[in-house]
């Protein structure tokens, strides 16, 4: 088997690539990426200009397994709705696509933002109707990659990945990393409206575990990679203000934006990737000692 994945450099793809080396010869292990990535062999994305004869020349005739993770992700909600950007995610698929003719399998990593603003419980089958390009962009890639396997007749994942946390999501202006900067700084943690908005995360150790693991699914699913630990936003700030042995505070900021809980159906990808996750106590407790190193 020779794997190729692609976005080895960011947050999640630099998760799943390490998990690959400890599963995988590395000589079997491709990178398409703008940069070096050490103990693979790296192929130039060059742009995602990309030919059959581009990657045949690059050493990726053989290649039978495709992770994409490389895409455009928006840092914070303001990008959500960046038009080149989540263009981009679409072209860059398609092109990839196009590059191979004798893959066996694609495994495309997805976001929940496919299914927008919704109130339910999140299931597979939960109907996508995204609030944003991003979103958009993801959702059709979906669909691209279904379409291109079914026509192949090869084998597809969709997994669609959903608040995800760990080392390294400090990047991101999200709620867990802001407010653990915040927290080694000494400065108060803010909580905008009564804080019972529910979160439900999962570590990103996990989420490199499920993706390696979709490697041996003998068949095209479509799976949601998320965690199943309730917490709302208040717990959240109260377990961070304990790591710093309480010596932040508290405020309760007034807001009229209503809460919206984040609930999901785990229960396909219990059954299918993951049987055993991180607690959170655990991975939140590490991601606070991993950003008090890197601030310090």
């Amino acid at each position: 088997m020779k794997i190729l994945i692609t976005g080895a450099s960011g947050f999640v793809g630099n998760k799943v690539l390490a998990e690959l080396k400890q599963r995988y010869d590395s000589n079997d292990i491709l990178a398409l990426s703008s940069q070096k990535i050490n103990g693979v062999k790296t192929i130039d994305a060059n742009g995602y200009h990309l030919s059959e004869e581009y990657m045949n020349d690059h050493g990726c005739g053989d290649v039978d397994t495709l992770i994409h993770i490389g895409a455009f992700t928006p840092k914070d909600s303001s990008r959500a709705d960046d038009i080149a950007n989540s263009t981009s995610n679409i072209n860059n698929t398609i092109s990839l696509l196009e590059s191979f003719k004798h893959l066996n399998k694609i495994i495309y990593i997805s976001t929940l933002d496919v299914f927008g603003n919704v109130e339910e419980t999140i299931s597979e089958d939960t109907v996508t109707v995204p609030s944003s390009l991003y979103g958009w962009s993801k959702l059709y890639c979906e669909q691209v990659v279904k379409k291109y396997a079914l026509q192949k007749g090869i084998i597809c994942q969709i997994l669609r990945l959903g608040h995800v946390y760990g080392e390294g999501e400090e990047v991101y202006k999200k709620v867990m990393p802001v407010m653990i900067r915040k927290a080694i700084q000494g400065q108060d943690l803010h909580i905008y409206g009564d804080g019972k908005a529910i979160r439900t995360f999962i570590h990103i150790d996990d989420v490199a575990k499920a993706i390696v693991n979709s490697i041996e699914l003998t068949n095209s699913e479509t799976i949601n990679v998320v965690g199943s630990e309730q917490v709302t936003i208040a717990e959240l700030a109260t377990m961070i203000r304990s790591l710093t042995g309480d010596l932040v505070d508290i405020k309760y900021i007034p807001s009229d934006i209503p809460n919206r809980d984040c609930i999901f159906d785990n229960s396909k990808l219990r059954r299918l990737l993951l049987k055993d996750f991180l607690p959170f106590k655990d991975g939140l407790k590490r991601e606070y000692e991993y950003m008090r190193k890197v601030q310090s």
